[in-house]
């Protein structure tokens, strides 16, 4: 059977004179293949088999067909955060094992210098390779699997979540040409790619890496300089940007807004942006723009000419559509200046929502008040503020940037944001009038005054609904695979391409605004792994030149993979999700004993270095609540637990504020907030609405929290609060035989002064002993003075006998106790 003709499957530009071009497999006819690129350029000139480098780091291995070798390259750059000085990584595949790969130094990735760029190659004789689709990956000799390009085109999944790349036998290096163009071509055009015998069949010539580096330095957004005001948009691909503004947001001055054009400049060695100053002072106006460009290229363009473009850097909308409202940053002015953050390990952090902490708090407020920023400040400011009383010193608040709620009234968790540097306007009194900069100022001042720091949760992963970046320029800011289609791995329907330079540069200059213009003390970022640690990395630090003691949490997954591991050697924390699922095993009698010491000791190494690095916590928002989970009530309604609920729930608090890092509950879980079982509630305001009737009703357990919160950042507490990783002899553990019960000595080497806590617990419903030895318990038993049990601490009056400390240690069912030894 006659082979069938070359196809082309894809082509992009290198640079704005050169690109290359993707065949469906190696090029065998015996002349060189030809092409074009459409009308405007019929020939495209010095057309050559692409060198090896494009072939690696498009599909990750080329064929050095002399040699007879498979060559396999990682690139150092582009997003790629291997230090060959500090991490080894190995080639692993169907061809050796996987896991197995790991250390063998015959599949050691060495660095070497391709076509002038840095990478890791491995290569080896190519015969084993080409037997047709043998998968293969890239890990580290700490077993950190490195994920493909979202847009590599020899992708495969394997149905359990994880993506690998694939050897092609017929892809090998030579189905790739590259060529060159006598003149620049422009981004603003769409340009095709086909063969010269049939022109008709072609594909987008979409631009390439150098694309998603062009950047622009200058302020960007809706300028007020005096009796001017300047507007400025970087649009890279843009044909034309129409400014519209109105004087207010009535609804007559809405449908009459006056237009201009907006010009493009070059600035040297930058992108080119596109402004306009207009000569009048337009504080407090209403302002958006309208993006036209090319309608060509894989997927939807995303051009809109009658697209009304909610500006990026907006400091104010009315909405999750816009307008945005010009600002003068003089009006705009500071936040807090004058609070101290607490350093991490100090930290006791409480995750809670604007509108559940304000809709039922015992406060004199209005109804509108309650939906936002001013209810929640009042309830703060009072005497009888909940978390006040509870302990915490940090709250971090769910996201407060504008997100894609239809109406005021409508309750949401705000993890759709539509603009990243305006406040949530559902969240304000008078959104017309911007007033919820104000009214957010003052909230984060007033948390302040009560010594709390303010940790916002931030999504910068993906877009809401209107996408207003996917109109000013879809193939920049949004990742999307090799057939043009827009990944998903946030599962909420796209990625923002963090790696792209100017959307790297609006997450840090948002961090930044509310840094400044809010006072907030840090940031916690959805979904951080869809960003990459290259990327966190540079946010860091940036903000810490903005904030030195600024908190920087990640969740450290998404749906493509985790990357707790490799952000230990960063300055940031992350969610320890291990932690969280463990705890609830546990706390029912399962579970190793060995792996809740590695939680009491901080995780440490592998998910933490520091002891701070781990967020601990059992409930967030996600999901159903923790005693939803744990309760023995049948659908996991945990609204009335039981008794044994309870006491699972006291000895979590117990481990919780035992474990070193940062202890952080959800709001209400105090008092056993309960959803009804009901798993998702992003949309459920009356079901995540604090019922603070529950803590008359829970009061031993909200009681039980808050002492041990007050411990924990006591002076006793201090062995608990630590900067960095203790001596190797400061814990010492105990187990009691075939059970999961345990007991931990602190500062058993008394590297930390003459005081020692010894904590032991018994998560299973029968009674244990567990041998710590006559060594632990001293000459003098009665030198130790119990502080705490499964139901109380001991502050004063013990009501009772206390238990001793003995060299086969008693605990009761469901049990805990913790004793101090001041030496």
């Amino acid at each position: 059977m006659a082979e069938s003709p070359h196809r082309i499957v894809r082509a992009w530009l290198e640079s704005p004179r050169s690109g290359v071009i993707e065949l469906d497999r190696d090029w065998t006819g015996r002349s060189e293949p030809r092409f074009t690129l459409g009308k405007q350029c019929p020939a495209p000139g010095a057309l050559l088999p692409a060198p090896p480098l494009p072939a690696g780091l498009t599909f990750g291995y080329y064929l050095d067909a002399p040699a007879a070798e498979i060559v396999f390259l990682l690139p150092l750059e582009h997003g790629c955060d291997i230090d060959p000085a500090r991490d080894t990584v190995f080639l692993a595949g169907d061809f050796n094992g996987w896991q197995e790969a790991v250390g063998r130094s015959e599949w050691q990735l060495a660095p070497a210098e391709v076509e002038g760029e840095r990478v890791l190659r491995w290569r080896g004789d190519a015969a084993r390779f080409l037997t047709g689709g043998l998968r293969f990956k890239f890990v580290t000799g700490e077993h950190q699997w490195l994920v493909p390009p979202t847009d590599a085109p020899n992708l495969v999944h394997d149905g359990q979540g994880n993506v690998n790349r694939f050897v092609d036998p017929a892809r090998t290096g030579w189905h790739l040409w590259r060529f060159t163009v006598a003149e620049e071509l422009s981004l603003a055009d769409a340009w095709v790619a086909g063969f010269a015998a049939t022109p008709a069949e072609t594909v987008p010539l979409v631009p390439g890496p150098y694309f998603y580096e062009l950047r622009t330095d200058l302020p960007l957004g809706a300028i007020v300089r005096g009796d001017e005001t300047l507007f400025r948009l970087f649009a890279p691909r843009a044909k034309a940007v129409t400014l519209f503004i109105a004087p207010s947001a009535d609804a007559f001055d809405l449908a009459t807004p006056q237009a201009f054009a907006l010009e493009k400049k070059a600035s040297p060695g930058q992108a080119a942006v596109w402004e306009i100053a207009l000569d009048r002072n337009l504080h407090g106006w209403c302002y958006w723009y309208t993006v036209d460009g090319a309608r060509g290229g894989p997927g939807p363009s995303g051009f809109d000419s009658t697209f009304k473009v909610l500006d990026p850097y907006a400091l104010a909308a009315i909405g999750r559509d816009g307008p945005g409202i010009v600002l003068d940053r003089a009006w705009v002015g500071q936040g807090d200046r004058g609070f101290k953050t607490p350093a991490w390990h100090d930290l006791v952090m409480a995750e809670a929502h604007v509108r559940d902490l304000a809709a039922n708090a015992p406060v004199a407020a209005a109804p509108a008040e309650r939906l936002g920023f001013t209810g929640l400040r009042k309830w703060v400011e009072s005497d009888a503020f909940y978390l006040h009383h509870l302990g915490v010193n940090c709250v971090e608040l769910q996201p407060v940037h504008e997100f894609d709620n239809v109406t005021t009234e409508e309750y949401h968790w705000g993890y759709m944001t539509n603009n990243f540097f305006a406040p949530e306007s559902s969240y304000a009194l008078e959104p017309a009038k911007a007033s919820g900069v104000h009214e957010l100022q003052q909230l984060v001042a007033a948390f302040h005054r009560r010594g709390m720091a303010v940790v916002l949760d931030v999504v910068f992963n993906h877009v809401g609904v209107p996408a207003h970046l996917m109109f000013i320029d879809r193939l920049y800011y949004f990742e999307q695979d090799a057939a043009g289609q827009l990944t998903n791995w946030s599962g909420c329907g796209n990625d923002l391409r963090a790696r792209s330079a100017m959307a790297r540069r609006l997450i840090i200059d948002s961090c930044t605004h509310f840094i400044e213009a809010y006072g907030v003390d840090g940031f916690r970022f959805d979904l951080a792994e869809l960003l990459g640690v290259e990327v966190l990395r540079d946010i860091e630090a940036a903000l810490k030149r903005v904030k030195s003691d600024v908190i920087l949490i990640a969740e450290p997954w998404s749906f493509r993979g985790h990357i707790a591991g490799a952000l230990r050697d960063t300055g940031w924390a992350s969610w320890n999700d291990g932690y969280r699922d463990f705890l609830r095993d546990y706390v029912r009698g399962n579970g190793a004993p060995e792996r809740m010491e590695y939680f009491l000791r901080g995780s440490p190494w592998y998910f933490a270095k520091w002891p701070a690095q781990t967020i601990n916590y059992t409930e967030s928002h996600d999901d159903r609540t923790w005693i939803d989970v744990i309760t023995e009530n049948e659908g996991g309604n945990g609204f009335g637990p039981t008794p044994r609920d309870r006491r699972r729930t006291h000895l979590m608090a117990a481990l919780l504020f035992m474990s070193l890092g940062v202890p952080m509950l959800a709001a209400g879980q105090d008092f056993l907030r309960s959803k009804h079982g009901v798993n998702n509630t992003y949309l459920r305001g009356d079901l995540n609405a604090l019922d603070y009737r529950r803590m008359y009703r829970y009061h031993g357990t909200h009681a039980y929290f808050a002492d041990w919160i007050a411990f924990r950042r006591g002076k006793l507490g201090r062995l608990l609060r630590q900067g960095s990783r203790p001596s190797e002899g400061f814990f010492r553990f105990a187990f009691a035989p075939g059970s999961p019960a345990l007991a931990v000595l602190l500062n058993a080497d008394l590297s930390q002064g003459p005081e020692r806590l010894l904590f032991a617990v018994n998560p299973t419903p029968r009674e244990v002993t567990i041998p710590v030895g006559p060594d632990v318990v001293g000459p003098d038993p009665s030198a130790w003075d119990q502080l705490a049990d499964h139901e109380r601490f001991y502050f004063s009056n013990r009501h009772g006998v206390a238990m001793p400390v003995e060299p086969d240690l008693y605990l009761p069912p469901l049990g805990c106790s913790l004793w101090v030894n001041h030496g």
